[in-house]
């Protein structure tokens, strides 16, 4: 081996390279980009204000001294641990530290000036935030334990919301007189999300099996799903539009439960006919993937083709089935916040209406909890499909 070689393997083993880039993004983001922005009200555009002029002297010093240490623990080659711990505190500090920039910036009496991050802010905290996460992969928590690292990350984000810490900020201006609401259309959004999801199931496993037991039937069947899939979201509402009204106009048992041309029920139904492909077809790639050294052993010892399918096929092909529906119920999350098109409601409400007021952070109302159901479903299903493959 050369002296290049040499050096260069050294230095390869001194520094790791994710933590060496995300540290110099962070750093980059604080010294050199808009900390916050500064709006006279909540719809004009707001103008740039660095870190230090954001917050006080020592609050600013502090920020940027924690995540100078910060980025050198990453940029090494730390321990995992470490490197989370570094990851959550550096992000818990941004907050908590732009949550003081309107007291900073904005007189007492001025109730219409909106503070919010600046693109620095969010190059530093999606930097340390992605340190963090692939802390924890690093770390090979169990299922359980990254359910329970879930959990906490959620519930310390909760109680710094439920702090008051963050009140000053646009987005928390925002949410406070519509706090009602919020909870009325996050309801809706659960209910459309998971109850769309769970109808699909109850349709699409026995679809799945059908498939896997018939191959001529999977063919037609799995294609018809799939010229559904092809159908813009939109147009599935709008096509949904007429039958459900017909239906509620000339059934009253259709109208006594809710059904109408409008609203929940066309949108329920359009996220269950877009989450059956994935589900049918993982039923049935995944009942077809067990060996068939498992399948013929089971058979040999006198099961019957059902015994075979619930003692041996379904249990190996849970995790599996478990993937394909975290990606459906992730799907399902996203495409449930166009449903407030059709007046459906959940967190689209808040898109829809922040883009009409051309208000960005009554967007961000509703597009920032949907990011975080839709990943908190990912994280607790991809543990539940590694719990089943164990």
């Amino acid at each position: 081996m050369t002296a290049i070689e040499a050096s260069a393997a050294a230095g390869s083993s001194t520094f790791d390279r994710l933590g060496l880039l995300a540290a110099g993004v962070a750093i980059s983001g604080l010294a050199l980009g808009p900390f916050a922005t500064l709006k006279p009200n909540r719809i004009l555009d707001g103008a740039p204000v660095s870190l230090f002029a954001a917050l006080s002297p020592p609050v600013a010093a502090a920020v940027m001294l924690l995540a100078a240490a910060a980025a050198i623990v990453v940029a090494l080659r730390t321990p995992a641990l470490l490197r989370l711990l570094a990851g959550l505190a550096v992000a818990a500090a941004l907050l908590i530290a732009l949550g003081t920039a309107p007291s900073h910036l904005v007189a007492r009496d001025d109730m219409l000036a909106r503070i919010g991050p600046g693109w620095g802010f969010w190059l530093a905290f999606l930097a340390f935030a992605l340190v963090a996460s692939d802390a924890i992969v690093r770390l090979r928590l169990r299922p359980l334990m990254r359910v329970a690292a879930l959990a906490l990350v959620l519930a310390g984000a909760g109680a710094l919301f439920a702090s008051g810490a963050l009140d000053d900020l646009s987005l928390l201006k925002e949410y406070a007189p519509r706090a009602q609401a919020f909870w009325s259309e996050a309801r809706t959004h659960l209910l459309l999300s998971f109850g769309s999801v769970a109808a699909a199931l109850t349709l699409g496993v026995p679809l799945g099996l059908a498939c896997h037991f018939s191959p001529r039937f999977e063919g037609p069947a799995l294609g018809f799903l799939t010229a559904i899939q092809t159908i813009p979201s939109i147009a599935l509402f709008a096509l949904l539009i007429a039958p459900l009204g017909w239906l509620a106009a000339n059934l009253p048992s259709a109208s006594a439960v809710g059904i109408s041309g409008v609203g929940i029920a066309p949108a329920f139904v359009a996220l269950t006919l877009y989450a059956l492909l994935p589900v049918v077809a993982g039923v049935a790639s995944a009942l077809a993937s067990t060996p068939r050294d498992a399948v013929e052993a089971a058979r040999a010892s006198g099961m019957t083709e059902r015994q075979a399918l619930l003692l041996v096929k379904a249990p190996l092909a849970a995790p599996r089935l478990l993937a394909s529906l975290r990606v459906t119920l992730v799907q399902t999350i996203g495409l449930a916040t166009v449903a407030a098109l059709i007046g459906a409601g959940g967190f689209g409400t808040f898109v829809f209406q922040g883009m009409g007021q051309t208000a960005i952070d009554l967007v961000l109302l509703g597009a920032v909890p949907t990011v975080a159901l839709a990943f908190a479903a990912s994280v607790a299903l991809d543990a539940a499909a590694e719990a089943a493959a164990r």
